[in-house]
């Protein structure tokens, strides 16, 4: 019976092509390369009519730089190539007919975005979040709402990422753990100097900020949650040129900026240079309600701290490349910023019994003057062997923080009656902090005609000295207090060594495997507590990537890693920094580092529809603003320690909607499980909860050269560690205009007009109940100038990621 109904179909087949003509169905396939004829990877492609351009189906190409359209009608055609960093290329008009169903196409040449093309010039705008095979892009430099804020305000909006405003902790899809790199590079500063250089990062300098889930054994296992690579403005142009930007801005207080950027380029010679300054003055104002139980008594704290802010942020950049020849090229860079920060806080607290009668009110004036400061140089050398992506890189580094903090606190204590309980307290402590940073990392890709193969070697020395000096002001004299001083040194040795190599298994499929290893050596030593920590440990860390083109418009990517995280250096300094004396911020010298497992499917559609769902396991999970009490004697405090297992459970989806011809929009929604068990203080915790951040922006073009931009994001409630927080969000917008023969752009922007960011948290663990709302400087206006001079043909320098691309993260200096 099944031979017979199969012989029909076949019969009805032959007949139904007897009688009536099939239509015709064409396959177009081609390759994509540079100029130096390298191939191109990950090229987004879009086969579009010749009349109209009106987009008939997309694809990327694959690790050799091929593509293929099946399936396509008679018509006729042209086929475009898009590419970060790239001028869009279209290939010359062709015909699918009954004669031409199958057409190789030449390869298309692409050329970098600065040149334009003989045959095509096409303009268009980059939308403000773009997703890609392997990252999501915020395309920073042409958002008008970015303009004049500061590169932490505009991570904020970016999609899944989650900027908490108390302890300026980044997290990326729920998971904190996340490596922030400029160019490449490492900041080699823990998660709150990140903050705050970022802070200090104008993003008019800012081309785009990349975020990476998922990254391959090239990169340092650091980073449980993944990268978030920001790249910074560079010209490409020949001969000599440069940008200038001017802003002001206002919230409460006035802010302003300016950034230079010079490039040269003549002969064997790229020099380029920039320098940045970032002045503010803002506030923070924080509210906690404690109820403190002891003793079978409550007792209720409640306490408003308000710090106006003056910061000064310089920021330095400068290198050259010398191109010896057509194969070598030598290079060195210096980076650099050096910051001032003031605040002249007052912390008003009252405590008071159940019955909420007043029995003290402590007021502490707090006086911070800290400096940091930074020098990186770098020396580079790259080889390339035969132009076609064979290529040897070297990098020597050396890095030095210097931090210098000073706190004075005069604290009065006053009783329900306004009379006086005890004598004024005057308390002062220096935090001088001194870190050097030495590595090399030599980095050798090998093209085959079966794939690429990748191996890599680094080293990393890193040595920290903190000194932290309390002092108590008697009879007039002041005397170091013995109990809160601490000197604290730390060394580590991270040597480490990688493989890779990808392939494409056939026309559909692609395979990245890879293997890294690294060797720690690290010895923590109280010198004050003549206290010693010393580890020795090595681990491996695998990495694997799957590509699957299931056909023109849908391509699915698999990836797992296994990543780690060392604690920052000032993590494991046990040392006190104190708001009053009821509360402060100890470190804790017994961390661990944390183990993550992390597995990622992803989808894209068209390449411009991503959805992606991702699964990760941290072990000894590492929590900063953990809560603790000394009940007997009114104090909270936050401390740093290692929770047993951490599960996050994530979906993200990003997508365009062309609403109209002058109105385009680019949503993304990130939904997360977290999920936390662990001991803690005798008892377990285990909580758990879902949580989601909205992001969208629409572009608009408003005639007469003005175009608008209103963009939109809000995080839901969600729990991070022990305290649960309330929904926050926001949303900006601007308009823009070019001047002055394109060669100026004037922006003018509004952020969160209706001061709806705030941060709003609660902590309910066994005896510890606290209630925090801080209040920021979120609302203000803004308006930019750039301007462009000089000749416009200068290449860009070389992006390089240095060998201390990975220590810098973990620099951590005092609290601001």
């Amino acid at each position: 019976m099944k031979t017979f109904i199969t012989a029909a179909l076949f019969l009805c087949l032959a007949l139904s092509t007897a009688f009536a003509q099939a239509p015709v169905k064409g396959k177009i396939n081609g390759k994509v390369a540079d100029a130096t004829g390298k191939s191109l990877e990950f090229v987004t492609m879009m086969l579009v009519k010749a009349n109209d351009s009106t987009l008939v189906k997309g694809g990327i190409t694959d690790v050799n730089g091929a593509y293929e359209f099946e399936n396509i009608a008679a018509g006729q055609y042209r086929v475009a190539a898009q590419q970060m960093g790239y001028a869009k290329t279209f290939s010359d008009a062709f015909a699918i007919d009954a004669e031409h169903t199958a057409i190789q196409l030449p390869a298309l040449q692409m050329m970098e975005a600065s040149r334009n093309l003989a045959e095509v010039k096409v303009t268009a705008k980059k939308p403000f979040i773009e997703q890609q095979i392997d990252r999501t892009v915020v395309n920073v430099e042409n958002s008008i709402v970015a303009s004049g804020n500061t590169a932490l305000e505009v991570l904020e909006k970016a999609p899944g990422v989650t900027v908490d405003r108390q302890s300026e902790e980044i997290s990326l899809k729920g998971k904190s753990g996340v490596i922030v790199m400029i160019d490449g590079k490492q900041t080699y500063l823990s998660s709150q100097e990140v903050a705050n250089l970022l802070k200090n990062t104008p993003s008019d300098n800012i081309e785009k900020i990349e975020i990476i889930t998922n990254p391959s054994s090239r990169y340092d296992a650091a980073g449980n949650s993944g990268i978030i690579n920001i790249k910074m403005k560079k010209n490409k142009n020949f001969g000599t040129n440069g940008t200038w930007i001017g802003g002001l801005g206002y919230g409460r207080f006035e802010k302003y900026n300016t950034t230079l950027n010079l490039n040269h380029r003549e002969g064997k010679i790229n020099a380029f240079g920039s320098y940045s300054y970032n002045g503010r003055r803002s506030f923070n104002e924080t509210t906690i309600n404690r109820a403190i139980p002891f003793n079978g008594q409550i007792t209720y704290f409640d306490q408003v701290s308000y710090r106006p802010i003056n910061f000064q942020g310089h920021n330095l950049r400068g290198g050259i490349d010398y191109f010896i020849n057509k194969k070598s090229t030598i290079g060195v860079l210096a980076t650099g910023f050096m910051n001032g920060f003031e605040a002249d806080g007052i912390n008003h607290s009252v405590l008071s019994n159940a019955n909420r009668e007043v029995t003290l009110r402590p007021t502490t004036n707090a006086l911070a003057r800290n400096k940091w400061m930074n020098l990186t140089g770098n020396l580079n050398y790259k080889y390339d062997f035969n132009g076609k992506g064979r290529e040897l890189t070297a990098d020597v580094d050396y890095s030095k923080y210097d931090a210098e903090g000073n706190n004075n606190l005069t604290t009065t204590y006053l009783k329900a009656d306004n009379t006086t309980d005890r004598p004024t307290e005057y308390v002062r402590n220096k935090m001088p902090s001194v870190i050097d940073i030495w590595a090399f990392k030599a980095d050798y890709t090998h093209p085959t005609k079966k794939g690429k193969f990748e191996a890599g070697v680094k080293s990393s020395y890193v040595q920290s000295d903190n000194n932290m000096v309390f002092e108590n002001q008697i009879d007039s004299r002041w005397i170091i207090d013995a109990n809160r001083t601490n000197r604290f040194k730390y060394l580590e040795n991270v040597n480490a060594a990688y493989a890779s190599f990808s392939s494409k298994l056939n026309k559909k499929t692609s395979i990245q495997a890879g293997l890294r290893l690294e060797q720690t050596h690290s010895r923590g030593n109280s010198v004050t507590l003549n206290r010693v920590i010393d580890r020795n440990y090595v681990n491996l860390f695998p990495t694997l990537f799957v590509s699957r083109q299931l056909d023109t418009n849908n391509v699915l990517n698999v990836s797992y890693s296994r990543r780690i995280d060392r604690p920052n250096y000032q993590d494991l300094n046990p040392f006190m920094f104190f708001l009053d004396p009821y509360t402060y911020q100890v470190g804790n010298p017994n961390i661990k580092p944390q183990m993550t497992h992390s597995l990622q499917l992803t989808h894209t559609y068209k390449g411009a529809i991503s959805t992606s769902v991702g699964f990760s396991r941290t072990n000894d999970f590492i929590m900063r603003q953990v809560p603790g009490q000394i009940a007997e004697q009114n104090i909270a405090y936050v401390t740093t320690e290692n929770l047993a297992v951490r599960d996050n459970a994530n979906l993200t989806l990003s997508f365009p909607v062309p609403v109209r011809k002058w109105w385009t929009m680019q949503n993304n929604i990130t939904a997360f499980y977290n999920r936390i068990n662990t001991p803690y203080r005798g008892g377990q915790y285990n909580v758990s909860f879902v949580g989601y951040n909205l992001y969208s922006s629409s572009n608009f073009v408003l005639g007469k050269g003005f175009t608008g931009e209103l963009a939109a994001w809000y995080n839901s409630a969600g729990v991070d560690g022990f305290f649960r927080y309330r929904p926050m969000g926001a949303f900006s917008l601007g308009v823009q205009k070019q001047v002055m023969n394109k060669k100026g752009t004037v922006r003018v922007n509004v952020n969160d007009p209706f001061w709806l960011n705030k941060f709003r948290g609660e902590t309910n663990y066994q005896d510890i109940s606290m209630k925090v709302q801080s209040l920021f400087e979120s609302r203000q206006a803004r308006v930019t100038f750039t301007y462009r001079f000089g000749n416009q043909n200068v290449k860009a320098a070389r992006q390089r990621r240095s060998a201390t691309a990975d220590e810098q993260g973990r620099v951590q200096s005092g609290n601001q």
